[in-house]
């Protein structure tokens, strides 16, 4: 049997939605809760109870669940493929309040290393979007901060809008395609969508931070009609 673990984003919402169409499939799905803060043990997923019962273990994410996701995949040998929504190639910090900046995830208890954010990045529209940030930032990544999504031993589907607006997903998705190489790799994409997939049978999520996302209601459900036939074949495989 192929277990799913389901990871939400920044929102801290579980994906409960998404969780039933997937287990509406046969399949054993897990979406926890989890801090939405620096340096989160990437071992505090429950992994554990989906390799124990599962021939199979794919993880699945959505924005930072997606780079949690991706690292997972990289990481421990027992997910053998990943499906990222709106993901990440690189490893970015979360800012403190007191002005300091920490990794967002810790593996075997070390902070992984990370992208710092620009802070003299501002936005200039309102609601905020945060594109900006994320290219501004890159200028300080290194390939130490880079998911090495090279070690990912089984299928990676990427996920992502054009019109996004939280960070460049589909600029992320094309270098993950590029540093895999000949690995199977595919990317689902509409132009006019944005940071928020809508599969078949899913409402919009609302949950989270006041921010511009990019896309439309047309086009985020193109862009999750596209995908999940695709997340089927990779769950089927």
């Amino acid at each position: 049997m192929t277990g799913v673990l389901l990871l939400h984003g920044s929102s801290g919402v579980p994906d409960l939605g998404r969780a039933r169409l997937l287990e509406a499939e046969g399949y054993d799905v897990v979406a926890p809760s989890w801090p939405v803060t620096h340096e989160v043990p990437l071992e505090s997923f429950p992994l554990d109870e989906l390799a124990a019962r599962n021939d199979r273990v794919i993880t699945m994410g959505s924005s930072w669940g997606a780079e949690a996701a991706l690292l997972l995949g990289a990481l421990d040998e027992r997910v053998e493929s990943v499906v990222a929504f709106a993901p990440s190639a690189y490893v970015w910090g979360r800012n403190l309040e007191d002005g300091s900046q920490r990794s967002a995830w810790t593996w075997q208890g070390a902070p992984l290393p990370f992208v710092p954010f620009d802070l003299d990045w501002r936005p200039d529209d309102n609601p905020p979007s945060y594109v900006g940030c994320y290219r501004q930032s890159l200028k300080a990544a290194t390939e130490q901060t880079r998911i090495a999504v090279e070690q990912i031993r089984g299928e990676v589907l990427l996920v992502a809008g054009g019109d996004d607006k939280v960070w460049p997903a589909v600029e992320f998705a094309e270098e993950i395609v590029r540093r895999r190489g000949d690995r199977p790799t595919r990317l689902v994409t509409v132009a006019e969508a944005g940071h928020r997939a809508v599969l078949p049978g899913e409402e919009p999520k609302t949950a989270g931070a006041r921010m511009a996302r990019g896309g439309t209601d047309q086009a985020d459900r193109e862009l999750g009609a596209r995908a999940w036939p695709e997340i089927l074949q990779l769950l089927g495989a």
